[in-house]
């Protein structure tokens, strides 16, 4: 503890949460703030489309429209996965003006798996491991130039991971 003349006596602590309080005062003043510039407002999570039963229910939930299927989509996925609680895949594409990049698998309990922004000038490739419920059907929907392209591969499940 610091006594000073005027009878003041100050802790390292207490200096140190001035010191910190001072410093996170300073940083709000700056462009970037404490909040992400680049959320846009039309930019929010799609729950609906992360709730549906179908896949088909959920790439209309997420993108409106319905996608065809692609030979520059393409997906590597096992074609037996021992385990069904963490399957691989990825996906490549040759497509201009890439958007977006989702995962569905048709017999999981929630058809949605993944879905990620691509930002602008990005390389359009995407690799997860993801839940398999029991055999089924693995979709891969790439949204570019604003219409949607597929690819779709059976995995078979040896030992299932959503709850099997």
């Amino acid at each position: 503890m610091t006594n000073t003349d005027n009878g003041f006596s100050a802790t390292r602590r207490l200096i140190l949460q001035g010191a910190g309080a001072v410093a996170l005062v300073g940083l709000g003043n700056l462009p970037f703030g404490l909040a992400p510039a680049f959320a846009a407002a039309n930019d929010k999570y799609p729950e609906e489309a992360f709730k549906q039963k179908s896949e088909a229910d959920a790439i209309k939930s997420l993108y409106g429209k319905t996608a065809e299927v692609s030979d520059k989509v393409k997906m590597d996925a096992p074609e037996i996965a021992e385990n069904g609680a963490v399957v691989p895949v990825s996906v490549t594409t040759t497509l201009a003006d890439v958007t977006s990049i989702s995962f569905l698998v048709a017999e999981n309990p929630v058809a949605l798996v993944a879905s990620y922004k691509i930002p602008a000038g990005t390389m359009p490739s995407v690799a997860n491991r993801i839940k398999m419920a029991k055999t089924s059907n693995v979709i891969v929907v790439v949204e570019a130039g604003g219409k949607l392209y597929s690819a779709t591969k059976e995995v078979k499940v040896t030992v299932g991971g959503c709850g099997g």
